[in-house]
């Protein structure tokens, strides 16, 4: 038995050793270099980073310019329509006839106009 134990005994202590050599290495793996591809892809990745920049920057300047430019285009729409409110009340011919009253003062023929003036001054013209 003691050959035995004589040739397992060196043995041992071998693998030991090169476990214990194997965890110290794990230890300071830390401060590994990354390859060549690990490398060559992290360039990759910061050239893209940096080409996408100013295509980004445009994108989001263009997307505001848009929200922008469809708010007043609403705003143009809403006055259009007003406008056009506004032209068709004044093809009308009762809103001429009363513009003409108030705000030039025009009578039919055989209508007797009256103009009141007050006590301190000259007559105050309508707001037309």
């Amino acid at each position: 038995m003691s050959a035995r134990a004589t040739a397992t005994s060196p043995a041992a202590p071998q693998s030991h050793g090169k476990s214990h050599r194997k965890s110290q290495r794990a230890g300071t793996s830390a401060s590994v270099r990354p390859s060549g591809r690990a490398a060559i892809l992290l360039l990759a990745v910061f050239l893209l980073a940096m080409v996408s920049i100013a295509p980004t920057r445009v994108w989001l300047d263009q997307r505001s310019r848009l929200r922008d430019l469809e708010r007043q285009a609403a705003q143009l729409e809403a006055a259009n329509a007003r406008l056009a409110e506004r032209i068709a009340d004044l093809r009308d011919p009762e809103t001429l006839e009363r513009l003409a009253r108030e705000c030039l003062g025009m009578v039919e023929p055989g209508e007797i106009a009256f103009i009141t003036v007050p006590r301190d001054g000259a007559p105050t013209p309508p707001p037309c």
